[in-house]
This record gives C-alpha cells, structure tokens and sequence, in this order.
C-alpha cells in the first residue's frame, strides 16, 4: 500500500532533488557549516526584516509610545548588525543570505 504524498512534501523533494525551478539545496561535506550558516541567517534576516515591517506599521498606526518606538529600533538594529557580523565570520555577504522564495521572489 502506497501512502499518499502531500503537495508541500513533494514540492519539497523536488526541490531538493533539483527538479523543480531555482537553485537546490546542494551541501557538501567541505562547506557544510557556511551552507548551514547561510541558510539560517538568511532566515533569521528574513525574521528580522518582516519585524521591521510590523514595527513600521505600528509607527505609523500610532500604537507605540516614543520610548517604545526608541527600543524597537534599537533591538532592530542590534540584530541587523549582529546578523550581519554572523554572516562576515562565515565569510558571507548580504547578497549570500538572500533567499529564493519560489513564486513570491527573493528575500533581501
């Protein structure tokens, strides 16, 4: 008995087998931690990037006090330098930590 293959599982397994359009998962021993690395903080810029996005609707709704709006920036920024010396240690540039979000384009 055959069980059936979800869509998500196997867009995923095409994508991983290089089937499918865009660039494929392709780790090597040699490089595993920089592939790794680059992978997880381009997810983490992603993070950061869309909690900037919230942070600048909420501005903008009128929702959080100065000081508020003093921290968020703060934290923001923080992280965008903390990512981004990540990145310098593995020898990445922003450009690497760009990821390929299919049909809704690429991060960064």
């Amino acid at each position: 008995m055959t069980r059936p293959t979800s869509y998500a599982t196997s867009s995923a397994k095409a994508a991983l087998d290089g089937r499918q359009g865009g660039a494929a998962l392709d780790f090597e021993p040699e490089t595993v931690a920089e592939d790794l690395a680059r992978i997880l903080l381009g997810l983490m810029e992603f993070v950061r990037q869309l909690m900037e996005l919230q942070a600048i609707r909420r501005m903008e709704a009128g929702t959080l006090s100065p000081d508020e709006e003093e921290r968020v920036g703060l934290t923001l920024m923080r992280a965008e330098q903390a990512i981004q010396e990540q990145a310098r240690a593995f020898g990445l540039g922003p450009a690497d930590l760009s990821l390929d979000l299919g049909p809704l384009g690429r991060t960064v």
